[in-house]
């Protein structure tokens, strides 16, 4: 994920100007950086380093995504829209 790419990505989802680490930008974030190595793991399928490292985003995203849903489910359901996500 290029610097320019994740401006953006926080941008789009920030509270403010200044707002680089709620949890929605996070999850954001996240979403990025696993599509970006879907399209990697596309091409390598024996990279079985970078398949551990998606596993691991995809459980820390589904937990930021579980602490949202307790603390602003209206958020949530935002999110969950905005990146096209299932739940």
């Amino acid at each position: 994920m290029q610097r320019t790419e994740k401006k953006a990505v926080i941008a789009s989802f920030a509270r403010d100007a200044k707002d680089t680490g709620s949890t929605e930008v996070q999850i954001a974030i996240f979403t990025a950086k696993i599509e970006n190595l879907k399209l990697h793991l596309d091409e390598h399928k024996k990279d079985n380093h970078s398949r551990r490292g998606i596993m691991l985003m995809v459980a820390k995203r589904r937990k930021l995504l579980n602490y949202l849903k307790k603390t602003n489910t209206e958020k949530y359901e935002e999110v969950l829209a905005k990146l096209e996500l299932r739940k």
